[in-house]
């Protein structure tokens, strides 16, 4: 028989040929490892080796062995690793599972001999899925967005703009992953811990609202080249300035919209939660407290304006004031 003689598929393999059952719903996670490609070849095979490893120690540590004792459709991607779920498990992988990843892994690299340093992107997703023990499970849209928001822009750039002895896990939830797990009440984190923002990915065609979280934070997390535009805009003035800002740098006339939200943390994310039109943001705790850290000129690339103001800059007075 050659491969012209194939026999054509069954309709029943065909889309929209007929209803059938929808496969079932899985959890996926999905962690890549920072500038893998950027380290020398001899050291790829190590780093490789170490993800699964890490990952195994993490849940194990976790309490959610059985979660990975149990994963679906597991598969290596070199510099990554991803698989399937039972969902019941996400509000865990959210808390405490992520926070655990962020301390293995410290612990990690500040042991690993060598040149080694792991810092790992992580996507976590829910769809329905094939999952029958077959080759080819696992495969299908909720798969191809997990990968897709591991390769967004927002939580690449979080992790890059973190300090990389400080920082070692960045996370991006989808938002039905958010709106079921978080949202709903189900996790141990306060929706007020992440942060939401617009999930795009350069030469792709992707662009989803998902959710930022960073159990150790370090840096400026409201930079617009992770935030976005239209989450840090109204951060400025009416006429585009901070209070008390030169007005040199910026044209006349621009106005930005200013809608005034406190947010505050217990050292990890502060989040408004969907933020439309504008925020101002405050931390109103921590090594930041009362302190104006987010200012700065255009830069292309990413679509928004670069963070070159001082970290250090001292607002006078009530720290949880905001000028309108």
């Amino acid at each position: 028989m050659t491969e012209f003689d194939q026999p054509m598929p069954e309709a029943s393999a065909l889309p929209y040929s007929r209803s059938r059952h929808l496969p079932p719903y899985r959890g996926i996670v999905a962690v890549d490892a920072k500038d893998f490609t950027g380290y020398p070849a001899i050291e790829h095979g190590v780093i490789s080796k170490s993800v699964p490893e890490v990952l195994q120690w993490s849940f194990e540590r976790a309490g959610l062995a059985e979660v990975w004792q149990e994963r679906r459709f597991p598969n290596s991607t070199g510099d990554g690793y991803v698989f399937g779920f039972d969902p019941a498990w996400m509000p865990f992988l959210i808390h405490p599972w992520l926070n655990t990843l962020q301390e293995v892994l410290t612990e990690f690299n500040v042991h690993s001999v060598g040149t080694v340093r792991i810092r790992l992107r992580v996507s976590l997703h829910i769809g329905p899925l094939p999952d029958e023990g077959g080759e080819f499970d696992g495969n299908g849209t909720p798969r191809n967005d997990t990968h897709r928001l591991l390769d967004s822009r927002p939580v690449k750039a979080m992790l890059a703009a973190s300090n990389e002895s400080i920082t070692h896990v960045a996370a991006i939830l989808s938002d039905r992953c958010y709106q079921d797990a978080v949202a709903g009440g189900y996790t141990g984190r306060h929706p007020d811990h992440f942060i939401e923002v617009p999930a795009t990915v350069e030469g792709k065609r992707f662009d989803q609202q998902a959710w930022l979280y960073v159990p150790t934070p370090s840096g400026n997390l409201y930079d617009r080249r992770i935030l976005g535009d239209a989450v840090v805009a109204e951060q400025e003035g009416p006429d585009g300035r901070k209070p008390g800002e030169p007005r040199a740098g910026r044209p006349e006339g621009r106005r930005a919209p200013r809608t005034v939200v406190t947010q505050r943390g217990d050292g990890s994310n502060l989040n408004s939660g969907t933020v439309h039109g504008g925020q101002s943001v405050t931390n109103a705790s921590g090594p930041y407290a009362g302190r104006d850290f987010v200012r700065g000129d255009s830069l292309g690339g990413f679509g928004g304006d670069y963070v070159t103001g001082n970290k250090g800059d001292t607002v006078h007075g009530d720290k949880n004031e905001h000028h309108r």
